[in-house]
């Protein structure tokens, strides 16, 4: 089964014609961490000593908070997962994160930004995969 760790240039493209203009854009993030961290490809940001995964992604989330604050967007909630109450038995996530995007706009600055990416690696390293929910609020349930 393949993983999933970064968008393609065709649902990135999506992403952003769907949502341009539409304002605040929440992203959930479902994380399954990789039990040791793989630096493959990313040897300059490699910890001296081999981590976890878990360890790795704190490492991203440590440089990425600044530059997600640069551009106006937040970390709403960051958790543990619990095994599903409603879903299909025996998949499950490690972690999850709700993150605040005041645009599309702002999100796409943000994943562009050079000091964002120079610590990108730490995200790959640490995950074997992962889901990324862009939602928008909706404006009543009428």
């Amino acid at each position: 089964m393949p993983n999933h760790l970064h968008a393609t240039q065709e649902a990135g493209k999506n992403f952003y014609l769907n949502n341009v203009g539409k304002g605040k854009i929440v992203m959930l993030n479902l994380l399954k961490f990789r039990d040791l961290a793989d630096y493959s490809g990313h040897e300059d940001i490699r910890p001296e000593e081999a981590i976890s995964g878990k360890e790795a992604y704190n490492l991203y989330i440590e440089h990425t908070l600044p530059e997600l604050d640069k551009v106006g967007s937040k970390l709403l909630f960051h958790g543990v997962c619990q095994p599903y109450l409603i879903g299909p038995e025996g998949e499950g996530w490690d972690a999850m994160l709700l993150v605040e995007h005041e645009s599309a706009e702002a999100f796409v600055a943000f994943a562009q930004n050079e000091d964002y990416l120079k610590f990108v690696g730490h995200r790959t390293a640490a995950l074997e995969d992962a889901r990324l929910v862009p939602m928008t609020a909706i404006a009543s349930l009428d």
